[in-house]
């Protein structure tokens, strides 16, 4: 039976602990997400959020625990190798190329699959070339259209506000569909409008494309509104998790993050 539940989850972490030195940044975190489900992790600032997607996404080696992708031990496996096998992440600082064009960011971001002869294929304008070129131009597209963005297509993703350069982040992460997508406070930044459009992308990835989203965002109401399950986390440790009213009532939480007046 307990095999059987373990291989419902996309994303797992086992016991996850990471040090700097004496200093304790998680220490044996567990935490499970499933397909199709949009999970929230909140808690204090220093609490070990930003910490654990970074091992949840390769770009740190925990010192104890593992990491497991659709059941297979990632641990030792590298940021590329995760992203390539459908885990995607976005970051609190914007990482978009700047230089480029919103709709470019997106085909650029599925380039990696390769086809059509690279560079001399460019050169030559070779079929093969043009045919993948227009398929992934077409997937931006649908994405930009998705995310409310496609009015924004030909502009230089550097020009763009801060709000919705967090929205042509998440775009950008989603143009190649994923398995498993982290998200690093997506609303930070954005109006009420846009992280109502946030929450539209967010709810029909896991609902419509089965995809595990794991949300970090200090917006407690729209992480206890999306969410349906929260884990909080505070001082590296587990405090709690649960439904989004279980956790809202846990007086623990109320006292290490939330406070009287939670909402």
């Amino acid at each position: 039976m307990r095999e059987r539940e373990k291989r419902q989850y996309v994303l797992e972490a086992s016991g996850v602990g990471v040090r700097f030195g004496g200093i304790h940044a998680l220490r044996g975190v567990d935490l499970a997400v499933r397909p199709g489900e949009v999970c929230g992790l909140i808690g204090p600032n220093g609490a070990g959020k930003t910490t654990l997607f970074d091992v949840l996404s390769g770009i740190r080696r925990p010192d104890d625990g593992s990491v497991l992708l659709d059941g297979a031990d990632v641990t030792r496996r590298s940021p590329v190798w995760r992203a390539r096998h459908g885990m995607r992440r976005t970051f609190q600082r914007q990482q978009l190329f700047g230089q480029l064009t919103v709709a470019d960011n997106l085909v650029v971001a599925q380039e990696w699959r390769g086809g059509g002869g690279g560079f001399a294929a460019d050169l030559v304008a070779a079929p093969t070339r043009r045919t993948y070129e227009r398929t992934r131009r077409e997937r931006a597209d649908a994405v930009l259209r998705e995310c409310g963005l496609d009015a924004l297509a030909g502009e230089y993703a550097g020009a763009l506000p801060v709000g919705q350069a967090r929205m042509v982040e998440l775009a950008r992460a989603v143009a190649d569909p994923p398995r498993v997508l982290l998200l690093d406070e997506p609303a930070s930044g954005m109006t009420g409008d846009e992280r109502g459009q946030l929450a539209a992308v967010v709810r029909h990835l896991a609902d419509e494309e089965g995809c595990a989203v794991l949300l970090v965002e200090h917006n407690v109401a729209f992480v206890m509104e999306l969410c349906a399950r929260v884990v909080v986390l505070d001082l590296g440790r587990v405090l709690a998790h649960g439904t989004a009213a279980e956790v809202r009532a846990d007086p623990e939480v109320r006292d290490a993050y939330l406070g009287a007046a939670a909402p």
